[in-house]
């Protein structure tokens, strides 16, 4: 039977790869298989709970029923909470104009989508890199895609952005990056910001201004002598061009808490609020005044921070560990060493081999297949973030593991891998 026919883009738009593959790996594990599941960017609440007092004031605020509708823009102690909090870890100098809060950073990149992008226009955004390619696709941008690549951190660079820049409205940057874990240099951004100051200058009077959409969703989240630099501290200027992607998700494990933040040019995030009023993606009124007072709480989120970090750390420098070593007894993997936020780049580079049933690995959908089969290791490759569907490299995500189960997962992994010719 025929399905009746929907709009272009009800008919074209995918759905999101990582959840799709999630939700089934959790549909197997749920029908008792074990696999190990390294694919959602999300975090198991009962080994990376959110902060306590946190938690705490979200209670107090709905035993207290602060439960009608939020302003569009986000109650006006969180937004000066978060004037504070960016001012005094980030230097940066945001006025509660300047700010918008929305339930969580999805509807917020949206929303700077369609405050921007025309139909048409040119969005410039590298690859790997999560979910340009659908936003570009939701509002008919001009898809033009850089492909990245290791010896880079799989960062976009001024050089890779130049053929692109001309007539561009909408620039994506993403540090640290969602799925790489690796963030862009202090002179590699300095080096983008100047490219763009330098093609604004050129526009003339009255036309579109090429903008920066900076997703930092993970800025807190950097390692060892990693540090997270932003366009407006590096260069102020930018501050006329740079829309930034931030909030609680990543910093406090609270992806389900629901409240992100934009801060950008006031002009910018008054037509956020506009389109944000009509979809109504406001973040709930409990959490806005919890996640207000919270902010407050210096030494809470220091020693929050500190415990946290060091967890996600551990995990990512044993992992890590763990193919470096099957790399050098010869096996055909790799990994990037950690930066930051909650993952590793791994690399499973097998197709062409053949299994111990005699199946050659001709795709690499089919060493996903094999891997989760043989090791129940659940990974997600790079081509579910606009990569090409060849590409070896595949994205960990450290939120759900469990640090005892990591010797099994490369027990399992070499067994699998032994086997194979």
């Amino acid at each position: 039977m025929n399905q009746p026919k929907l709009s272009h883009l009800a008919e074209t738009l995918i759905g999101s790869e990582i959840v799709k593959l999630g939700n089934a790996i959790s549909e197997r594990i749920r029908a008792g298989e074990k696999i190990y599941n390294f694919t959602i960017g999300d975090f198991d609440p009962a080994i990376f709970p959110i902060p306590a007092a946190l938690e705490a004031e979200i209670i107090r605020c709905y035993k207290e029923h602060y439960t009608n509708y939020p302003a569009a823009e986000g109650i006006l102690d969180l937004r000066r909470a978060v004037s504070l909090f960016l001012k005094e870890r980030e230097g940066l100098d945001y006025t509660e104009q300047e700010i918008q809060v929305a339930s969580g950073g999805r509807p917020l990149i949206y929303t700077i989508f369609r405050a921007i992008v025309d139909k048409g226009d040119k969005v410039i955004y590298g690859v790997p890199s999560w979910n340009n390619n659908h936003y570009a696709h939701m509002t008919a941008g001009e898809h033009c895609v850089i492909e990245c690549h290791p010896e880079n951190d799989f960062m976009p660079t001024a050089a890779d952005i130049k053929p692109h820049i001309k007539g561009a409205a909408l620039l994506c940057i993403c540090t640290p990056q969602n799925p790489t874990g690796t963030t862009l240099t202090k002179t590699a951004l300095e080096e983008i910001c100047d490219l763009v100051l330098e093609e604004n200058k050129q526009r003339a009077a009255g036309e579109k201004k090429l903008y920066l959409m900076f997703d930092q969703m993970y800025w807190t989240l950097t390692f060892g002598n990693t540090r997270h630099y932003n366009p407006i501290t590096l260069r102020p200027e930018m501050k006329a061009y740079t829309v930034f992607v931030d909030g609680i998700s990543k910093a406090f494990a609270a992806t389900g808490v629901r409240v992100g933040w934009s801060m950008g040019p006031a002009s910018v995030i008054a037509k956020m609020k506009a389109i944000l009023s009509h979809l109504g993606a406001w973040a709930p009124m409990p959490e806005q005044n919890a996640v207000a007072k919270f902010l407050g709480e210096k030494e809470a989120i220091d020693h929050y921070l500190a415990h946290f970090k060091a967890e996600i750390n551990e995990r990512l420098q044993k992992i890590y560990a763990g193919f470096i070593a099957l790399k050098e007894k010869g096996y055909a993997v790799d990994a990037v060493a950690p930066q930051a936020a909650i993952y590793l780049t791994v690399k499973i580079d097998l197709t062409g081999k053949t299994t111990a049933a005699g199946a050659v690995l001709q795709k690499q959908s089919d060493v996903t297949s094999y891997i989760l089969h043989e090791a129940k290791l659940a990974v997600v490759p790079f081509s579910a973030f606009g990569a090409g569907a060849d590409s070896p490299w595949y994205r960990l995500s450290v939120g759900t593991c469990k640090k005892e189960e990591i010797g099994e997962v490369f027990e399992k992994l070499e067994r699998a891998l032994a086997v194979l010719k």
